[in-house]
């Protein structure tokens, strides 16, 4: 199985005009799992129930949130890592920072070395 990916002309960034017009690769996504789906892939390599798996994944996602709310990183060993960064304004002197110059919160996630891995050796298509 192939990443498919079309392509797309792109202006140059911070040239009036647009410069020089050049193809860039843009991925071109070919669906997507949903929980339905993830359970009957995973139902395949386990004993496990349908009702089961879908506990367990409904369960780690609100673990996942508690936790993260609570400013921690999530080490799901060969899946990856999830935590949360901040932006924020800056101010001139440490003691005018409060909480309202923090603009936004998002999780971030870090694969681990197998899945990183897998994208590694992946192999390539034009989508037609």
């Amino acid at each position: 199985m192939a990443i498919k990916y079309n392509l797309i002309q792109k202006a140059q960034p911070g040239i009036a005009g647009g410069g020089r017009k050049k193809w860039y690769a843009n991925i071109a996504i070919d669906g997507e799992l949903m929980i339905d789906d993830l359970v009957k892939q995973i139902e395949k390599f386990s004993a496990l129930s349908e009702a089961d798996i879908r506990g367990v994944i409904i369960a780690l996602e609100n673990v996942i949130q508690d936790q993260l709310a609570n400013g921690k990183i999530i080490r799901l060993d060969k899946l990856g890592s999830f935590y949360p960064s901040l932006t924020s304004e800056g101010v001139d002197k440490e003691g005018e920072f409060t909480t309202a110059n923090i603009r936004g919160v998002k999780v971030n996630y870090r694969p681990g070395k197998r899945i990183s891995n897998a994208l590694s050796v992946a192999t390539f298509k034009k989508k037609s």
